[in-house]
């Protein structure tokens, strides 16, 4: 292989004169996707025929960029993917509120990068060839190249620098996103058919991921994060490096798609060693978590070859023209991030169990805050108090009028209402209230991921700074009513209590006017009457308490329930409804993080996506109860 160099001097010469003629004028591409290297491909041509001096042309520069729009994928994966990303999109925005930026960071990257990657030309593939130190990628690469481009020797480290091979125009925008100079752009010796089956294949030779330089490294991880694909070059000696599988290989195996493992240097092993070797490196992806394309499966591609003997380099040639002639190694490499973006995101965003709150939960809240308003209390004092006013109105004048004086000469007990209560029961009732709070705050949070759980809580902490207030509020004493309610049998009882009374005065009278010889002694009659007034009016009384149970009963229900719902209706104001609002933003987010993962519903082609989440999107989309 004949190696070609060219001078600093000549490469800057070639660039700016390339440039000065698009400038100038030169005939602009005829369309925004047929067409998009027309006009550099007779450059091409030329170059290719010796245009630029005798012998063997210099290996050429990239030209500016190409400003037509690229063709696009197919049309439900590219919408698929859009879906996906604005999925992600709403996602972010929904959770910042709630999510710490630190966890929302990768997703915000992985956007940005998508953006970014979508904005420039979809008609070129990138890919990088990575590798450890004397893994011979050097020398693949300027073998799929066709000429000496990259150095290869036994210095080491040889490639200081990342180079790029482009076999077609318009790349120079990807490569000013790698933040790889001009100086650094190659192309690769071309026939007059132009780069054939390779057309749009974009190829970096990455320095050694293992060097010594830490400036190599960072160049390294921050060129594979905007590739489409990679080839790992690995040999015979340290294709089982564990800074290899574990800094890379390991967590990328979500990329296995863009993903190429080639074993380089074959030719130093026997037929049968290198078949060995082989196998044990497939097992060492598959310990990797990385799916091999095997069976018509897509997966990882896993190669053995010989880049200083040229075997086994058409059959990688042959894939990497299958790469770039379907154009979807970028929204692969982009799909494959959104999943590992949303792997990232799963604890944030999957319940370990039933989210919301069940009516048990409601009903046991409103019982604490019941409780703590005293509503039992409430019903049983009003139910006293309608029995005391029935008594009062349907009992004796005699025993009232004893009742009367013995209230006089007792002293004044009079009955607090249920809220006016001091000091320590006070501090009790608010003690209740604030248990009652956090049982239900533990109940909604129960299976939310943690920042939405600790977002309920806080929301239901808010609505439970001023509830026991608000409760006090709801019993403080009010006006007694100027009457009681009475029912309709009440007129009928009171008249038949005056009844027993006028029996009683009548028989008195009478009995008296036989003493004093009014009239005519007969004492049967008045004492007959007597005694049935004084008889009748206890039977009154008594058969009006009875009668009274009933009604008594139901107004100490009613109050109790008023107050109860008062109570309740203060709590759900206050504190369930902050805390349903937080479910319902929990399951937006929920159902954005479902699209995520799946944006036509579980059951499509993205069905796998969640299942490299661990975790079904049906699950995902539960209603909380």
């Amino acid at each position: 292989m004949t190696r070609v160099t060219s001078t600093a001097g000549h490469t800057q010469q070639t660039e700016e004169a390339e440039r000065t003629r698009e400038g100038e004028g030169a005939a602009p591409p005829p369309g925004p996707d047929a067409g998009a290297g027309a006009w550099d491909d007779g450059l091409i041509a030329r170059r290719a025929a010796g245009a630029t001096g005798g012998g063997q042309p210099p290996v050429p520069l990239l030209p500016a960029p190409h400003t037509g729009r690229p063709a696009p994928g197919p049309d439900g994966a590219d919408d698929d993917l859009t879906a996906r990303l604005d999925a992600l999109r709403e996602l972010t925005g929904l959770s910042r509120p709630r999510v710490d930026a630190a966890t929302l960071a990768e997703a915000g990257r992985v956007l940005d990068d998508a953006a970014a990657r979508r904005r420039l030309s979809r008609r070129h593939t990138v890919v990088a060839l990575a590798g450890a130190t004397g893994s011979g990628k050097s020398t693949l690469f300027n073998t799929l190249a066709g000429v000496t481009i990259s150095d290869t020797g036994v210095r080491r480290p040889t490639t200081s620098a990342a180079l790029a091979c482009s076999w077609t125009d318009g790349a120079a925008g990807l490569l000013d996103r790698l933040e790889i100079p001009g100086r650094l752009r190659r192309r690769p010796v071309q026939g007059p058919d132009g780069p054939g089956p390779l057309d749009g294949l974009v190829l970096i030779d990455l320095p050694d991921h293992d060097s010594a330089a830490a400036e190599h490294r960072a160049q390294v991880d921050r060129i594979l994060a905007h590739v489409d694909a990679v080839i790992w070059v690995v040999d015979p000696e340290k294709y089982g490096d564990a800074l290899l599988h574990e800094r890379y290989l390991r967590p990328m195996a979500g990329h296995a798609e863009v993903t190429f493992v080639v074993l380089n240097q074959v030719d130093r092993l026997p037929e049968d060693a290198a078949d060995q070797v082989l196998d044990d490196l497939r097992r060492l992806l598959d310990e990797d978590g990385i799916a091999l394309g095997e069976h018509g499966e897509p997966g990882a591609t896993v190669l053995a070859l010989s880049a200083l003997t040229g075997d086994g380099v058409g059959e990688l040639r042959d894939c990497l023209g299958q790469l770039t002639s379907e154009r979807r190694a970028a929204a692969r490499r982009i799909g494959a991030d959104l999943d590992a973006a949303a792997d990232r995101l799963r604890p944030a965003y999957v319940p370990t169990g039933r989210v919301g709150l069940s009516e048990e939960a409601r009903e046991e809240f409103a019982d604490r805050l019941a409780e703590a308003v005293g509503a039992a209390a409430a019903g049983q004092a009003a139910e006293r108090a309608w029995r005391r006013n029935a008594g009062r109105a349907c009992g004796t004048p005699w025993l009232r009028l004893w009742r009367w004086y013995e209230a006089r000469r007792a002293p004044q007990t009079a009955e607090r209402p249920p809220g006016d209560t001091p000091g320590e029961e006070a501090t009790t009732a608010r003690q209740r209230v604030e248990q009652a709070v956090r049982v239900v705050a533990d109940e909604a949070a129960s299976g939310l991921p943690t920042p939405w759980a600790d977002a309920v809580r806080e929301a239901a902490g808010r609505g439970a700074d001023g509830l026991p207030e608000a409760l006090d509020g709801l019993t403080a004493p009010e006006p007694a009513p100027a009457r009681p309610p009475r029912p309709g049998w009440w007129p009928v009882a009171v008249l038949a209590q005056v009844s027993m009374t006028l029996l009683q005065v009548v028989g008195g009278i009478w009995l008296l006017g036989q003493v004093l010889g009014v009239f005519t002694p007969d004492l049967l009659p008045p004492v007959l009457l007597m005694l049935a007034g004084i008889l009748g009016g206890p039977c009154v009384e008594y058969g009006s308490r009875l009668a009274a149970r009933g009604p008594a009963r139901r107004y100490g229900a009613d109050a109790e329930r008023a107050l109860r719902d008062a109570a309740a209706g203060c709590g759900r104001a206050r504190v369930l409804d902050p805390v349903a609002a937080e479910l319902l933003r929990y399951r937006e987010v929920r159902e954005q993080y479902a699209r995520v993962l799946d944006p036509v519903g579980g059951d499509g082609a993205r069905g796998r996506a969640g299942a490299r989440q661990g975790v079904r999107v049906t699950e995902l989309s539960t209603t909380p109860r």
